[in-house]
C-alpha cells in the first residue's frame, strides 16, 4: 500500500499529512485539557514541517512550500520552537493539570 504513495502524486501530499496528522492530535491533547502536551505536538507539527521542508524537494513537499525554503524553514522552526518553549515553561494558569 506504501508503494501507491511513493511513486504517484500522493507521495507530494504524504509529508503534509504527517504534519497535520500530528497537529490533529495536538488539537485533541488540547480538547482533552492536557493543554501543554497539545501545545508541545503543535510546536511538534511545525518542526516537523522545518524538517521535511528542508528535507525534500520543492516538488515532492506539496503544499509544505508556501514560500521560498530558506523563508519557510526558518518560519517554521522558529514558530515551532516558540510554541514548545512557552509550552513547557509556563506553570501554572486555569488549565493547569
Amino acid at each position: 500500500m506504501f508503494d501507491r504513495f511513493v511513486g504517484g502524486r500522493g507521495s507530494v501530499h504524504l509529508w503534509f499529512a504527517l504534519v497535520v496528522l500530528v497537529a490533529l492530535l495536538g488539537l485533541l491533547r488540547v480538547a482533552m485539557s492536557h493543554w501543554r502536551d497539545g501545545a508541545t505536538l503543535l510546536g511538534g507539527a511545525f518542526l516537523l514541517a522545518a524538517v521535511f521542508r528542508a528535507g525534500l524537494p520543492s516538488e515532492r513537499v506539496g503544499l509544505l512550500a508556501i514560500r521560498s525554503r530558506p523563508v519557510d524553514v526558518v518560519l517554521y522552526g522558529a514558530l515551532g520552537a516558540v510554541i514548545v518553549f512557552v509550552a513547557v515553561t509556563i506553570k501554572g494558569g486555569p488549565l493547569a493539570g
